[in-house]
This record gives structure tokens, sequence and C-alpha cells, in this order.
């Protein structure tokens, strides 16, 4: 039978995407992202033991990881918000690569003038989670998750119009 630790490890290792995700959308600076992710790990450490559905583990992972990100922007005020994207992995196509920063630049510079419960339900949307997942994590109402997709889109929309016509 598997220790707790080692459990949380095997738990922590398939779902890390999530943490550097939610990091990544809302710190700007690889230290604060490191920061954030240490204080996640520790956040999802203290909760384990209490959680008693282990089949929505991955949402758990999702609002433990918002929250601490929102409770770390709240209480450290020198945190800048992100507004440029880390560098990439080693890819084999340069210029797809650079495609792909240029279009995810884009997008996170619009999802960055949401407000921080946007900014959740946004991501959670793009990872393509139901309204009643998001509603769950974020914890509110299914219809209101629908009210604020909507707006969040329109506001996205509204933001992609800008900056090509700043271009």
């Amino acid at each position: 039978m598997k220790s707790m630790k080692e459990e949380f490890l095997e738990i922590l290792s398939k779902y890390q995407g999530i943490l550097y995700k939610v990091s990544l959308i809302y710190f700007k600076n690889n230290a604060d992202r490191e920061d954030n992710l240490q204080e996640i790990i520790y956040q999802l450490w203290k909760s384990f033991p209490n959680i008693r559905h282990k089949e929505s583990i991955g949402s758990w992972i999702y609002a433990v990881s918002i929250n601490t990100s929102i409770s770390r922007i709240k209480k450290v005020s020198r945190i800048e918000y992100r507004s440029d994207i880390p560098e990439m992995p080693d890819k084999s196509n340069f210029i797809d690569v650079m495609s792909m920063n240029e279009s995810l630049q884009i997008l996170l510079n619009a999802i960055d003038n949401l407000d921080e419960v946007d900014k959740s339900i946004m991501l959670l949307y793009l990872e393509e989670k139901s309204y009643e997942e998001i509603s769950e994590i974020i914890g509110i109402s299914k219809s209101n998750v629908g009210v604020r997709i909507n707006r969040a889109k329109e506001t996205l929309k509204q933001n992609f119009k800008k900056q090509s016509h700043g271009k």
C-alpha cells in the first residue's frame, strides 16, 4: 500500500501542469511564479489528508492553485502581474514556436485585463472544464459561470479588436 507521501507525489506529478498554468496566468516573473508554485504545493500538502472525493482531484488542485495565487497577490503588493510569457522549452520548429508565443502572448495580455475571478474562470474554460466543474472550483452558481464567461468573451473580443487596430 502506498504511503500518503507517495500518493501525494504521484498526484502532484500527474497534475503539475495545472500549477504551472495558474502561475503563468497570475505572475509576471519567474521568481514570483516559483514562489507561488511552492506555496501551492504547500497548501495542497496541508489539505491533502482531508480530501474526500479522490475522483475530483483535478478540480481540487485547480481550486487550491487559484485560491492560493489570488491570496498571494492580495498579501504581497510588490508582486507584478504577468505581462510576458516565459521562454518555451526546446522545440524543433522555431517559426511555429514564435507564432505560438505571439498568439499566446496576445491571449494572455487580453486575459490579464480581466478581474481575478474572471481570469480563473477563463483559465478553466480554456481547459474545457464544464460550467458545473467551474462552478464547484470557483464557488459561484453554474448560471453565474455562464454569464461571466459570456461577458469575459465579449471583453476579450473588444481587447483583440483594440490590439489589431493598434498595430
